[in-house]
């Protein structure tokens, strides 16, 4: 991890990027740093449990986080979401193409060294 310092609450999507998609019922959520320092901080900060308070509608879901470091990036795969898949969805986005977006946009305090 990135050593302590000053934080700032602020929008996650100001230090990374972020790319979702669906599969029948699941979402994939693809989000990736844009510098090494900003990577050791995501890497360390994104849990599955940190993901979940940031996107409360997850809570009771299956969600798996897969680690790719060459890319400084994550993928949660979060099971169910859309329950039977698009066609019988009644969300806000039944296809999952949004919640990249909807993550980026949750406050957390992240270091000021990286704003």
């Amino acid at each position: 991890p990135l050593p302590p310092g000053p934080t700032r609450r602020a929008p996650l999507g100001l230090v990374v990027g972020a790319r979702s998609g669906d599969k029948g019922g699941n979402a994939n959520v693809g989000v990736w740093a844009r510098t090494d320092e900003a990577w050791r901080w995501l890497a360390h900060t994104l849990t599955v449990d940190a993901l979940r308070r940031l996107l409360p509608e997850t809570a009771e879901l299956t969600v798996v986080r897969h680690t790719l470091p060459n890319l400084r990036a994550l993928n949660f795969v979060v099971e169910g979401i859309l329950g039977a898949g698009v066609a019988a969805r009644h969300r806000f986005d039944p296809q999952g193409k949004a919640l990249g977006e909807w993550l980026r946009s949750r406050h957390l305090d992240i270091p000021e060294a990286l704003l």
